[in-house]
């Protein structure tokens, strides 16, 4: 396979369509762990799409993923630069049907919640972003390594610090 034919793939809607509907959730779910905004991701997301869209003729298929993250990554640093990072998580938790339940307890877990969405949002962006990807996405770290350009002991190493960093917070919070 000729290297003229790849770069072609990226421009075929149905390849284009099945790329997009495989990794739009990581990358958006990369930006919000990342920048902490939710409707910044999904906007930065899609553009990245519609650059690769547009520059598809010289986007190798194999090199679209590393691409998509590049633009994505670099649209956010220039509208983040003056914003303050902060996490910002949807509920995905239903607390429809608590009347049975102790109020201490509710009260105990509400703060447990808030304390470790806190102490997540203190941790440094190169520690913050390995652990959700890891933890809330369930990637595995050769994963992680290739979305963020790094190798698999950067990202264990970030990881360490990340729980480390974590375990000082609860030791607090007895």
């Amino acid at each position: 396979m000729s290297s003229s034919t790849t770069t072609s793939e990226v421009c075929q809607e149905s390849i284009f369509s099945i790329f997009f509907k495989t990794h739009v959730k990581a990358l958006r779910n990369y930006l919000v762990y990342k920048f902490g905004n939710q409707d910044h991701a999904e906007d930065v997301a899609q553009e990245a799409f519609i650059k690769l869209w547009q520059n598809c003729k010289d986007v190798p298929l194999e090199k679209a993923k590393s691409y998509i993250y590049t633009i994505a990554n670099n649209a956010s640093l220039n509208i983040v630069a003056h914003e303050k990072v902060k996490l910002n998580f949807q509920k995905h938790n239903s607390y429809s049907d608590r009347s049975n339940e102790d109020p201490e307890f509710i009260l105990e877990e509400t703060q447990f919640k808030d304390k470790l969405l806190n102490a997540i949002d203190k941790l440094n962006e190169t520690q913050r972003v390995p652990f959700l990807m890891h933890r809330i996405d369930g990637k595995k770290y050769a994963e992680i390594a290739e979305e963020l350009n790094i190798s698999v002991k950067a990202v264990e190493k970030r990881m360490h610090h990340a729980l480390v960093e974590l375990r000082k917070e609860f030791d607090h919070f007895k």
